[in-house]
């Protein structure tokens, strides 16, 4: 058996195997703070799928560090209800849990936490929290440092009444405690500025202070190593405070890097396409040779070999899987046995529209967020059913309803993928620089599935030119994309192909919305029509994706599921 899917411990606490859902915000949280039924769902299909340890998001340990609206309560007495509801789901589907302290500092606004935002300095922060804004926050008093250290230390004893396993503090990422840590943000010349020791006074405080209040609750500690911008912390200072944690009472260290102030951009948080695989697990293999506590590490692992590589090769002994864990929840189960994942293609898709006040979801998994709304499990049974079309909507579609009817799958191209493979060459995709591998990543683990679900794909089939191929199905899913008008679509295939998406350009022309709106939508015309005339009187017949309205990727793949796993709200189409 793979290291990764073996049991380990931190502190006391033993976890059945090394993979972790590590802190998102989903915002599907009440508007005060409470837990829903959409957040029971949303954790639950992530313990069922097989996650050993589930991070639940960020929650304030004062009202003060709340940064964003619906964010989980853990501030007050209020809140043990629904927490405990959650821990004893989630220990019940098998999954050990933590919640993480955070504390926004001055990174919220007074209309989010209700309060002036504090901080180490009064540093302008540049807030995004579906509107912008400028704000500078109140600098902290040695007594307001005091108000916030109890304040975390009662909010760990409130998790640990509500039954988590452990909690984890948030040092990282430009929130309170990293704003300490962080010398462009701290500047000052008291006992928690200045030199190193001093800057990593407050969090090590709370860490002390927690454990000897709760001297056998485990504590994680996830830190920001480096800041990736001048004027911010460095990876050797950061290796120094992981350090420093570990003899402080931490029983685990989450290396991460990134900062709201990184250049060059603040998405080096939660790495890009374009960025490799792991590019964070070199800082936790440094730090782990000098640490006698487990490490945890995160960033794009959501390949299974590297996720299990990265383990067997001693980098860490947990790895946290973030945005792979929204792409399926499923993850785990599947990669332990070897079957395909559905790939994550890093998009970030899932943390923008958060930060514009959406629900936490996710471009290729239109249940993350709505798993309370959307069945796990297709209603449509005992079908014979075509799917007219291998892009991101036609391979969802069938590999969602594969497992309880006969599916072929049409493609009038040689390869599967559709228009999402010309996407991965232009400048952008999502508002992040495209890239080919995790595209193709994704579209090779969608094709690798449907085979081994037994799905049967007819490649280099225009069922335009042999209509009678689509004969004796009960059911014809049309997810044939949209074509260009005006006969532009040749002319677009070989400028992307030559490369003229890389020039400078072409991502000039694609930083023009309306350019970007022509030709996502008005400059091209679904194919659904046509094919549906061609079909003539017999099965039911769906229009999805592009097929039916040309748009862009994340509602494609929206409406393929909604037609497996609703079909009966799904306009049917009767010729």
């Amino acid at each position: 058996m793979k290291q990764l899917f073996t049991p380990a411990s931190i502190g006391r606490v033993e976890i059945k195997n090394r993979i972790v859902l590590p802190s998102m915000t989903t915002r599907l949280a009440d508007e005060a703070g409470g837990v829903t039924e959409a957040t029971l769902a949303y954790y639950l299909a992530r313990a069922t799928g097989g996650v050993g340890l589930v991070t639940v998001e960020m929650a304030a340990p004062e009202p003060a560090g709340r940064h964003r609206r619906r964010e989980l309560g853990i501030y007050d007495d209020r809140f043990l209800p629904g927490l405990r509801r959650l821990t004893t789901a989630l220990r019940e589907a098998g999954a050990r849990t933590t919640i993480q302290l955070g504390h926004g500092g001055g990174h919220t606004r007074d209309d989010i936490c209700g309060e002036v935002p504090i901080a180490p300095s009064a540093v302008p922060h540049d807030v995004f929290e579906i509107t912008f804004a400028t704000i500078v926050p109140e600098a902290m008093t040695a007594e307001r440092i005091e108000q916030t250290t109890r304040a975390y230390v009662a909010a760990a004893v409130r998790a640990e009444a509500a039954g988590f396993d452990m909690v984890e503090i948030h040092a990282a990422h430009g929130y309170l405690i990293s704003q300490f840590h962080t010398p462009a943000e701290n500047l000052r010349q008291d006992r928690y500025g200045g030199s190193l020791e001093n800057r990593a006074r407050f969090g090590l405080d709370i860490l002390r202070r927690i454990k000897a209040e709760l001297p056998d609750f485990p504590m994680i500690y996830r830190l920001t190593v480096d800041d990736f911008f001048e004027g911010g912390l460095t990876f050797e200072e950061g290796r120094q405070i992981a350090l420093w944690a570990a003899e402080a009472g931490a029983d685990a260290i989450h290396v991460t890097a990134g900062h709201y102030r990184s250049k060059p951009s603040a998405m080096r948080m939660t790495p890009p396409m374009a960025e490799p695989d792991a590019p964070f697990l070199d800082f936790a293999r440094a730090i782990r040779r000098e640490v006698d506590v487990p490490v945890i590490a995160v960033g794009r692992l959501g390949d299974p070999a590297v996720a299990i590589a990265a383990v067997e090769d001693g980098a860490c002994d947990f790895v946290a899987l973030g945005r792979p864990l929204l792409a399926d929840p499923d993850w785990v189960a599947k990669a332990e046995q070897g079957e395909p994942v559905r790939r994550c293609i890093a998009c970030n898709t899932c943390v923008n529209e958060m930060r514009g006040g959406a629900a936490l979801g996710c471009l290729v998994n239109a249940r993350a967020g709505r798993e309370a709304e959307l069945p796990e499990v297709s209603p449509i049974r005992g079908e014979r059913i075509a799917v007219v079309g291998a892009g991101p909507a036609g391979l969802s579609f069938a590999g969602l309803v594969a497992g309880a009817n006969e599916v072929t799958v049409f493609e009038r191209d040689a390869e599967c993928g559709g228009a999402l493979l010309q996407a991965a060459l232009a400048p952008t995709f999502q508002d992040v620089e495209a890239a080919k591998g995790p595209i193709g990543a994704y579209v090779a683990g969608l094709e690798a599935a449907l085979r081994r679900q037994g799905v049967r794909l007819e490649l280099g089939v225009d069922v335009l030119a042999v209509p009678e191929r689509l004969r004796g199905f009960d059911r014809v899913v049309i997810a044939s994309g949209a074509h260009y008008r005006f006969g532009l679509g040749p002319l677009v295939g070989f400028l992307l192909e030559r490369g003229f998406g890389r020039t400078a350009l072409a991502r000039r022309l694609f930083a023009a919305p309306g350019l970007r709106d022509w030709l996502y939508h008005r400059a091209r015309q679904p194919s659904g029509a046509a094919i549906r005339a061609a079909i003539g009187a017999g099965p039911r017949i769906d229009v999805i994706g592009d097929a039916g309205r040309a748009g862009k990727t994340k509602p494609a793949i929206t409406s393929a599921f909604a037609a497996a796993l609703r079909p009966e709200s799904h306009e049917e189409i009767t010729p």
